[in-house]
């Protein structure tokens, strides 16, 4: 994972030390060489996808010769890719932001017991009517139990969260009320739902000893789906972000009314930027996670 940028590129692998030294340990080795299962436990795999995110930016600034500040007009990420977005546009340091994801991945492992949790894929049912199913889900399954929707992704595609029993449920709703696909996802938790509080609270007291710097572009938040540069506004809601809904789908749709015509994902894997082409068709999007990625896309640009 990310070995490709270490290797070919200073500017990554420079990006890579600094993770190390502020988590104290080689999140890199494990990243490179160590077992898979201890690298997708949720505190590791968080700070490593940001790691990636942040080298490839590394990577593409470096052999670019321009600031993502020069070439951006807004940044966004997906719920913990909202601190990679957060970094790249100069709010967080490197380093902290490694030390904020790794309390993250590690206060949202705690806030469930691992088995009374769970969240689930709905495809082919649209907001209103997955909205409709969680409600009736969370109520029948029983009396205060949850069942929220986590991501609103795109349309057809949204992700569900709540307690196992009540996720269950609606995934069967979800088929009764024509959902193509209604499958449980392999999570360690149920992310971004009420059930999360725990780890919003640990958040918010982190947060609150960090200078937020105002970021040198706007970052379309995932709780507002609009673009914000305020440090206080954004403290808020990444606090609220851990409980909250990722509202990508609008995301993305309030990105391309600003005037966005290119959407570059930066960091492991290419799930954005196919979440973008169904969101908005005339959107050009591109994945960069490796030098040879981030070659290709200057050669086009140049």
């Amino acid at each position: 994972m990310g070995k490709e940028l270490f290797d070919r590129s200073p500017a990554a692998r420079s990006v890579f030390q600094e993770v190390d030294e502020a988590l104290g340990e080689s999140l890199s080795g494990l990243m490179f060489e160590g077992d898979e299962d201890t690298l997708r436990l949720t505190e590791n795999a968080q700070p490593a996808i940001m790691t990636v995110s942040l080298a490839a930016l590394a990577c593409l600034e470096d052999r670019s010769g321009a600031t993502l500040a020069e070439s951006a007009s807004h940044v966004a990420g997906h719920s913990l890719g909202e601190y990679s977005a957060l970094a790249a546009a100069g709010a967080f340091g490197v380093g902290e932001t490694a030390r904020l994801v790794r309390l993250r991945g590690q206060a949202m492992q705690r806030a469930v017991p691992v088995g009374e949790g769970a969240m689930a894929a709905l495809l082919g049912l649209e907001t209103e009517a997955v909205q409709a199913v969680v409600e009736e889900a969370a109520q029948e399954a029983a009396e205060g139990q949850v069942c929220v929707i986590a991501n609103d992704n795109s349309p057809g595609q949204i992700v569900i969260s709540g307690h196992r029993a009540a996720v269950e449920r609606a995934t069967v709703l979800a088929k009764d009320k024509g959902a193509k696909r209604a499958v449980l996802l392999e999570v360690s938790a149920p992310f971004h739902c009420p059930l999360m509080q725990p780890a919003a609270d640990a958040m918010a007291e982190a947060l609150a000893d960090i200078e937020i710097k105002a970021p040198a572009v706007p970052v379309v938040a995932n709780v507002s789906a609009g673009p914000v540069t305020d440090p206080a506004e954004i403290r808020d809601l990444l606090v609220r972000q851990v409980t909250g809904r990722v509202r990508w789908r609008e995301s993305v749709a309030a990105m391309a009314g600003r005037g966005v015509g290119r959407l570059v994902e930066l960091g492991p894997g290419t799930v954005l930027t196919g979440l973008a082409r169904r969101i908005d068709r005339s959107l050009e999007a591109k994945a960069l996670g490796t030098p040879e990625a981030v070659a290709a896309f200057l050669a086009e640009t140049d």
